[in-house]
């Protein structure tokens, strides 16, 4: 995980004193106050995504931190409360938070967490933006309000799919949690299979959500001999399903969506993680010829995070919104802003191109496919 609970605490725990130090000086006028935008944002800082929320949240803090020592003309408030990966408690922060002053939502982490944060926005008339894993259906027309800094399941379904056919494995099965995201997984890997005229599934298997209980699933997958198993699930369930599979004699490919988060899986499978492909949809942490991939490392070095692509993520999902904010100008509203973030369908976040209005494969360029090695480096 990029920080502990008690980390976390630590760094989003601070207070600003203040006191009268001595006699007040009439001809110094004050300064004006900065303007002041809200972010409210609800994500996993506990429960059985907390390792991905709380890197997520942390890059974006990151950032926003940074943002703010550097423009004393502007404030950003990012306000972060956790959900515990429930979709109701997201929800229910979603409409706390609005009605608290938050100028928008941002950064939701989870399929079903995003769809009950974009309900909220929909019915407010607020932005929705960066959901983390959120399903297809969030970028279709009805939600212009709603802006991915991330591509979609999709096109890394399709990413995935096109790959088995390259190295001519056409017996592909999808292990899939039972909730909005792995039912979201699945539909995205059979589109892909559809679109790209291939053998349709060998089979499908469900697990309950979060649950590592996963004989039945792996005996049913077995029985299907697939060449590959995509995966659309939580390192907890990603990982006992690989164990399991793996003990009784399966010897193919695994390929996993990227919410399943990279660091968190490595934890729980150590050196049985060997030849696991996994989709990431930014750069790599250590990739530092990309300049933003810079500027996170500078600010990484400056606080007790580690590198992790969801945290990378999230400081990207903040640049994009903030880079949004200055091109609004000094006339913000709400409207203004959403305006401007429709237009912006090829913004450089610093060596990386996103577009936050993506349509299919629009944003497929930007996904790679990597591998970890036993001793845990990641090889393209």
């Amino acid at each position: 995980m990029a920080f502990s609970r008690r980390q976390w605490l630590a760094f989003g725990g601070g207070c600003i004193a203040s006191g009268i130090g001595g006699p007040l000086r009439a001809q110094t006028a004050p300064a004006p106050a900065p303007r002041r935008i809200v972010w409210g944002q609800s994500v996993p800082l506990t429960g059985a995504a907390s390792e991905i929320g709380m890197a997520f949240a942390g890059g974006a803090k990151l950032y926003v931190d940074a943002f703010n020592d550097a423009n004393p003309a502007q404030h950003i408030e990012l306000r972060q409360v956790d959900d515990g990966f429930d979709p109701a408690r997201a929800g229910a922060n979603a409409v706390k938070l609005l009605a608290e002053g938050a100028d928008l939502l941002f950064g939701f982490v989870g399929t079903g967490s995003s769809n009950a944060g974009a309900k909220v926005a929909q019915e407010k008339g607020a932005l929705f933006f960066a959901p983390f894993g959120a399903a297809d259906s969030l970028r279709d027309a009805a939600h212009a309000n709603v802006f991915h800094v991330r591509p979609s399941m999709a096109d890394e379904a399709f990413k995935m799919v096109r790959h088995c056919a390259t190295i001519g494995q056409s017996r592909i099965a999808v292990l899939a949690e039972d909730n909005a995201l792995g039912r979201a997984g699945l539909q995205a890997v059979n589109d892909a299979i559809a679109e790209l005229k291939l053998p349709p599934l060998v089979g499908s298997a469900f697990v309950p959500a979060g649950s590592t209980q996963v004989d039945a699933a792996v005996a049913s997958l077995t029985r299907l001999q697939p060449q590959v198993v995509i995966q659309a699930a939580l390192f907890q369930t990603t990982a006992a399903v690989i164990q399991e599979m793996r003990k009784a004699g399966y010897v193919g490919l695994f390929m996993n969506y990227s919410v399943v988060g990279l660091n968190p899986l490595f934890l729980a499978l150590g050196k049985d993680i060997r030849g696991v492909v996994i989709s990431q949809v930014v750069p790599s942490p250590r990739s530092t010829s990309i300049a933003v991939v810079r500027e996170y490392n500078a600010a990484i070095d400056n606080s007790d995070q580690t590198p992790t692509y969801e945290s990378l993520e999230g400081f990207i999902a903040a640049k994009a919104l903030a880079e949004g904010i200055r091109r609004t100008g000094r006339n913000f509203t709400v409207a203004a802003l959403q305006r401007t973030l429709s237009g912006m369908t090829a913004y450089d976040v610093g060596g990386f191109r996103i577009n936050l209005r993506a349509g299919a494969r629009d944003a497929a360029w930007g996904i790679e496919l990597v591998t970890v090695t036993a001793d845990g480096r990641v090889v393209r």
